[in-house]
């Protein structure tokens, strides 16, 4: 069964100031999602699938599809702010993206098999791609929403140089997702702890959550077409409003609709949410490439 890879990739990039998912971190000008395709690839994926906007369109077939193309079947999607299930419309004065899940939502033509979704500007590991394809593979032919997530420690997901918004995981003792709970303003504070500005909130540095990484069967998009409704008509007229992905998996796995199994993976992540993060990210891919983790030119 092919092994598709989805990934969000039309961010506007505000915090960073620019196209993140883009922008070179390789020593040939690679970005971080082309090394999360090359470990897609050793690890048995067969397919990518792309959400960007339709506006970096050409930019992205000339600095990315051309690249990859030979190596791997692509296809993009594009996630604008007017693609919305009937009978919903688009508030004219909307300019913010609806959020992760609609990037999500979008993409459902394209995919037919058990898949993966990752981030565009975040760099997983090999190994996390690896553990995600075991799972895909020993799923039952007919499986349905039994899904998974690769969760990260809190302290590894951290930025130097501002907060971050992280779904922090509350996990049982079979490593079955029990919810998701999302903290926004994260930072460590000038005692060295972490805190949660907005919720006045002390967190462990121990605490596993969602960098995105999540492991989906197709019947997703069905249960994200129904949460979608919802939001839009309770908040469609919100111009700030979002549809995040971990609200909608805290509410299946609440109401018994999916299960989700935490999966643990050694992976070293690191990412670029801030213009000041991309040189720690030069340095981490530099060192990779120096212990023959990655050739110095991936495709």
């Amino acid at each position: 069964m092919q092994k598709v890879l989805l990934i969000l990739a039309a961010g506007m990039g505000s915090r960073y100031g620019g196209m993140k998912q883009l922008d070179e971190v390789g020593p040939s000008g690679e970005s971080i999602m082309e090394y999360s395709v090359y470990d897609a690839i050793r690890s048995g994926f067969e397919k990518v699938v792309f959400v960007i906007r339709r506006s970096f369109e050409n930019d992205f077939n000339r600095r990315i599809i051309k690249k990859i193309s030979p190596c791997i079947q692509t296809d993009l999607v594009f996630q604008e702010l007017d693609d919305l299930p009937e009978p919903f419309l688009c508030n004219k004065s909307r300019k913010k993206p609806w959020g992760t899940g609609h990037a999500l939502w979008v993409a459902r033509q394209s995919v037919e098999n058990p898949f993966v979704v990752i981030n565009a500007d975040d760099f997983y590991g090999r190994e996390a791609y690896a553990v995600m394809a075991n799972h895909l593979d020993t799923l039952p032919g007919d499986s349905q929403s039994h899904y998974a997530m690769c969760g990260y420690r809190l302290e590894n997901t951290l930025s130097d140089h501002g907060h971050v918004s992280r779904g922090v995981c509350k996990v049982d003792e079979n490593n079955m997702l029990a919810n998701v709970t999302e903290y926004t303003q994260i930072q460590k504070n000038e005692s060295g702890k972490i805190i949660s500005k907005e919720k006045n909130t002390a967190l462990q540095p121990d605490e596993i959550v969602s960098m995105n990484f999540w492991g989906f069967t197709p019947d997703v998009f069905d249960h994200l077409e129904n949460k979608m409704k919802n939001f839009l008509e309770e908040e469609a007229q919100i111009d700030q409003s979002e549809f995040f992905l971990p609200f909608v998996i805290d509410e299946l796995i609440s109401e018994k609709k999916a299960m989700v199994s935490v999966l643990q993976s050694s992976a070293q992540w690191f990412g670029v949410t801030y213009r000041a993060d991309k040189e720690a990210a030069l340095t981490r891919i530099d060192q990779l490439v120096k212990k023959n983790v990655y050739p110095e030119k991936l495709f």
